[in-house]
């Protein structure tokens, strides 16, 4: 497994499984997924170009509760393995590795359950970390739920240490979360 930078190369295989019912979004879920497949019909290129917004030209994003929030500078790339697999996301604040409250944490990542257990998220995430590092980033904060320990053991197997049990935002849910930190060398 790979990660490569969305392009038409691989759009065939992302719409696959979009239109197969996987989201890569875990808070907004399908909403996201038809988002998504609407703005690849609208214009495919302009979707590919908006997954790469270093410089958070895009505008404001809307949280599940409708209200809207700046957007921050971020990338997604996608997990590839001869097909689509999964996808990753990179976002911060410039100059600083401290988010704002409605931005859970610097990295997210999602595998299309056919191809879980694999190894293939640990192996993203060790990749991202080095985008983060390469960001000019000290450390991450990577959020997952106190259900899912599938991802908690992603998170500890490159390095990550619990910080918190926090309860998010009502505009993101009210939902427990953990919260942990990834300190980068060099970074």
């Amino acid at each position: 497994m790979q990660l490569v930078w969305p392009s038409r190369e691989y759009l065939v295989s992302y719409i696959d499984v979009l239109e197969r019912g996987w989201s890569p979004d875990n808070v907004r879920g399908l909403a996201a997924t038809r988002e998504e497949l609407d703005a690849i019909a609208a214009d495919a290129d302009r979707f590919l170009a908006s997954l790469v917004d270093r410089d958070a030209k895009a505008g404001p994003i809307t949280l599940l509760d409708g209200s809207t929030v700046p957007r921050l500078p971020g990338y997604r790339r996608w997990m590839w393995d001869g097909d689509f697999c999964g996808s990753t996301s990179l976002r911060w604040q410039k100059g600083s590795e401290e988010l704002p409250p409605h931005c859970l944490g610097h990295i997210g990542y999602a595998v299309v359950p056919w191809k879980q257990r694999r190894g293939y998220a640990t192996r993203a995430l060790k990749l991202v970390l080095e985008d983060a590092r390469a960001e000019g980033l000290r450390y991450v904060d990577i959020v997952t739920g106190p259900d899912n320990p599938a991802s908690q053991r992603v998170i500890e197997r490159n390095g990550g240490v619990l910080v918190e049990e926090f309860v998010t935002l009502p505009s993101l849910g009210n939902k427990s979360q953990f919260r942990y930190r990834v300190h980068l060398a060099g970074g």
